[in-house]
């Protein structure tokens, strides 16, 4: 399953820097497929939805920082346990029970988003 950031978010962005994916974002800032990944331009999404890579896609949240459960992995592929949970110093990074995913499918998008 993906993290999410919930509402006890104190803004201190700890979490943001150690995110491999580059999944999190400042509130109200706009975010890319192509960020922290090696994507670009056209791409065709695992779920099958055509985007543009490079493209500003809205924000999830205006006020905190937020996860993009479409770049989330949980770091696997990378380290043991999810690093924005580890470094949050008010345990607002939580498993998003809206967003429930194996560890395969976890591991495929680390693969893809980083085409390996």
């Amino acid at each position: 399953m993906a993290i999410i950031i919930t509402d006890e978010c104190i803004n201190c962005g700890a979490c943001e820097p150690e995110c491999p994916n580059t999944a999190i974002y400042e509130g109200a800032d706009d975010w890319r497929w192509k960020d922290g990944t090696k994507l670009s331009g056209k791409i065709v999404l695992p779920d099958g939805t055509e985007i543009d890579a490079d493209a500003a896609q809205t924000p999830v949240s205006d006020d905190l920082y937020y996860i993009v459960p479409g770049k989330c992995t949980e770091c696997k592929g990378f380290h043991e346990e999810p690093q924005c949970a580890a470094v949050c110093p008010v345990d607002c990074c939580v498993p998003d029970d809206n967003h429930v995913e194996s560890e395969e499918t976890l591991l495929n998008r680390q693969a893809f988003l980083h085409n390996e």
